[in-house]
C-alpha cells in the first residue's frame, strides 16, 4: 500500500493501523509515544505513518496539545478498603510521574460529589474514574461530560456508561468448588447485608456450584452485618442447629474471622473438623487469622489498571464501549481449608 492507495483523501489512523498490522488503539498509543507499546511495534507504526504521509488532523492536534496529564478519581469509599487498591492499580497503569491523579472523596453525599466533579472539570482533567464503595449500581454522572468517565467497582445505572466490576457470581462458585475439592459436602453460608448486590451474587454463584455437584446449602443462608461480631453469633447458631456442617463459606473476611473465633471456642478444629473460607482477601485480616484464612481475592489492583487503561484509550479517541464488564477474581488458599488426607 502506498500513499496513493488512499485515493485523494488524507490517510487516517485506521489506514496506519491496517498497514502496520495493529489495532487502532495500539497505533494511537505508538504515535502518542506511550510507554505501553513494544519498541518494534512502535517502529512499525511510525514507518507506516511515514509511508502514508499521515498527520493527525487539526482537532486531534488541539486535543493532544490541550491535555493536562491529570485524571480525577472520584470515590465514595470512606474507609478506602476498596478504593486504595484500585487507586494503586490505576497509578501503576498511569506510570510514575506521567499522569497525576486528583483524589476526591464524596463521602456518599450526592451534593459533595457534584462539587468535586465541578472542581475536577475546572482543573481540566483528561478523564475521570468513579469508584464506588459497594457493587450496587450507582447514579450516572451523565452523558454530557467533556471528558471520558469509567466506573470501577460500583457500576453506573446507565448502560451507556462503561463499568468494570468484580465477578462476584464466579467468586461464590469458586469458593464452593474449592470446598468441594477439599472433600467437604455439608457446606453452609454466612454473609452480610442481603440488600447488597455482592451478597446476592456470591450466594447465587455458591448455589450454582453446589447444584452442579448434586448438593445444596445446609440450612438457609444467614444474612446480617459484614462484621466479626455477626460471624461469631451466626456460627454459634449454625453449629448448634447443624453440628455436622463441615465447611462454611463466608461472605467477607471479617465474618470469617468471627466464625474462626466461635469454632475455636466450641472446640471445632479448623480445618480438620471445619473448613472456613472468606471473601475479599483483606490481608490484614486473612494473614493474621489462626489459621490463616483462605479467601477470594477480587483483584482490585487489576481492576484499577483496567479502568486506567480504558481512560487512556478513550483519551486517545478509541471507542471503549459501554455496559457492565465483570473482571475475574481468584482463589488464595491458606490454612483454613487444607484438604483432608
Amino acid at each position: 500500500m502506498t500513499t496513493s492507495d488512499t485515493g485523494s483523501r488524507a490517510a487516517t489512523l485506521s489506514d496506519v493501523a491496517k498497514r502496520a498490522g495493529v489495532s487502532v488503539a495500539t497505533a494511537s498509543k505508538a504515535l502518542n509515544n506511550r510507554d505501553d507499546v513494544a519498541v518494534a511495534t512502535r517502529q512499525r507504526v511510525l514507518r507506516a505513518a511515514d509511508e502514508l504521509a499521515f498527520t493527525p488532523n487539526a482537532m486531534a492536534k488541539g486535543l493532544l496539545a490541550g491535555r493536562t496529564g491529570t485524571v480525577g478519581l472520584l470515590t465514595s469509599d470512606l474507609e478506602g478498603r476498596f478504593m486504595i487498591p484500585i487507586l494503586m492499580g490505576a497509578e501503576d497503569a498511569f506510570g510514575a510521574g506521567q499522569i497525576n491523579v486528583f483524589l476526591c472523596d464524596a463521602r456518599g453525599d450526592a451534593i459533595r460529589e457534584q462539587h468535586h466533579l465541578k472542581a475536577l472539570l475546572s482543573r481540566r482533567v483528561d478523564g475521570i474514574i468513579v469508584v464506588g464503595r459497594q457493587t450496587d449500581p450507582r447514579p450516572s454522572l451523565g452523558q454530557e461530560l467533556p471528558v471520558p468517565v469509567v466506573y470501577a467497582y460500583a457500576p453506573s445505572d446507565d448502560p451507556r456508561d462503561l463499568s468494570l466490576t468484580p465477578d462476584n457470581y464466579s467468586g461464590g462458585r469458586l469458593a464452593v468448588e474449592h470446598l468441594l475439592a477439599c472433600g467437604r459436602s455439608r457446606i453452609a453460608h454466612i454473609t452480610g447485608d442481603p440488600a447488597y448486590a455482592a451478597a446476592q451474587d456470591r450466594l447465587a454463584g455458591a448455589r450454582a456450584g453446589l447444584e452442579a455437584a448434586g448438593l445444596s446449602l445446609v440450612g438457609e443462608p444467614m444474612f446480617s452485618e459484614w462484621t466479626e461480631h455477626w460471624g461469631r453469633d451466626a456460627a454459634a447458631m449454625l453449629l448448634e442447629r447443624h453440628p455436622d456442617v463441615d465447611a462454611i463459606f463466608c461472605g467477607s473476611d471479617q465474618i470469617a474471622r468471627g466464625v474462626l473465633d466461635t469454632a475455636r471456642d466450641l472446640g471445632r478444629r479448623v480445618p480438620d473438623d471445619l473448613a472456613v473460607i472468606g471473601y475479599d482477601n483483606w490481608e490484614v485480616l486473612s494473614t493474621n487469622s489462626r489459621p490463616e484464612l483462605t479467601s477470594i481475592d477480587a483483584n482490585l489492583q487489576m481492576l484499577g489498571r483496567q479502568a486506567a487503561q480504558r481512560v487512556f484509550d478513550a483519551i486517545d479517541g478509541v471507542d471503549i464501549g459501554s455496559g457492565e464488564h465483570h473482571s475475574p477474581v481468584r482463589l488464595v488458599i491458606r490454612g483454613s481449608t487444607i484438604p483432608r488426607r
